[in-house]
């Protein structure tokens, strides 16, 4: 099954107690760490139920607003964002883990704090507009993969009301159903976020699907190779199997001296992540 996060939202207030910056939305983290046996494994890390908000900033013509969050045994993550006359975006993300919370990081050889920073992270949103994204999106820094999802937020909100204009990001243009997150098996990560409707006759049977050719290169030379056919078995009420078409499917990832990172992504919702 898919494992579920908890939806955090803050209302950030001036002085005056009016609202000056919110947010609602959903994540989830992939680390790479080095174990004690000197191999890697991959944790995931969700938003515990308590999240705190301490250090948040409303932000203002010449300070930038930030959104900063904590949580769990030692972990935080905050977005900086800056205005122009017309427009607001967010800057940079730095998320901290804490490989002393044992639960997520057992076995951990190094211990204490680790910071990534993510630096040009989204698209000017007219100022007075909320920003929305259902679907997935994901950043990539050294070890780690952050993914969101059921995004809402407005920065340097005016008269302490949150806008009712929506400005939309590309994937979910001009409609999409809010995305099932990835989740993680070992070190692979699989979604699927549309499903069809039942169907009231039995359904045919699936073949077997086709085999694609896909690689990632860094640099100029080729890092990664994977030949390989693809089929995805969706437990629900009524199984659900999806062939990954290869004519259709792009690949997307990185390549690093210790971990690879391979993601495929079909253009109609599905996303799978090795």
């Amino acid at each position: 099954g898919f494992l579920q996060s908890c939806a955090v939202e803050v209302d950030v207030k001036d002085a005056s107690n009016a609202t000056c910056l919110y947010a609602e939305w959903m994540m989830r983290f992939l680390i790479t760490y080095e174990t004690n046996s000197s191999d890697y494994k991959t944790a995931t890390l969700n938003l515990s139920s308590t999240v705190t908000h301490d250090g948040s900033v409303c932000g203002n013509d010449t300070q930038a607003a930030l959104l900063a969050v904590q949580f769990g045994e030692g972990h935080s993550w905050s977005v900086n964002f800056t205005k122009t006359n017309e427009t607001y975006r967010g800057d940079f993300v730095t998320f901290t883990y804490n490989t002393n919370d044992t639960a997520v990081f057992p076995d951990a050889k190094r211990k204490g704090p680790v910071t990534i920073v993510v630096k040009e992270t989204m698209h000017p949103v007219q100022l007075n507009h909320v920003f929305v994204c259902h679907n997935i999106a994901f950043f990539e820094a050294e070890n780690v993969t952050q993914i969101f999802w059921n995004v809402t937020l407005q920065a340097f909100v005016q008269n302490g009301t949150v806008s009712k204009k929506e400005s939309r990001c590309p994937a979910d243009r001009p409609t999409s159903a809010p995305t099932v997150p990835p989740t993680i098996a070992n070190v692979t990560t699989a979604s699927t976020t549309t499903l069809s409707p039942a169907p009231t006759t039995a359904p045919k049977p699936v073949e077997n699907p086709d085999t694609g050719n896909y690689s990632l290169k860094s640099g100029n030379k080729t890092c990664l190779l994977a030949t390989v056919g693809l089929q995805l078995n969706v437990s629900q009420d009524k199984p659900l199997l999806i062939n990954v078409n290869p004519k259709t499917t792009s690949a997307d990832g990185t390549c690093g001296n210790t971990t690879a990172t391979l993601k495929l992504n079909d253009g109609n919702s599905t996303l799978i992540g090795f």
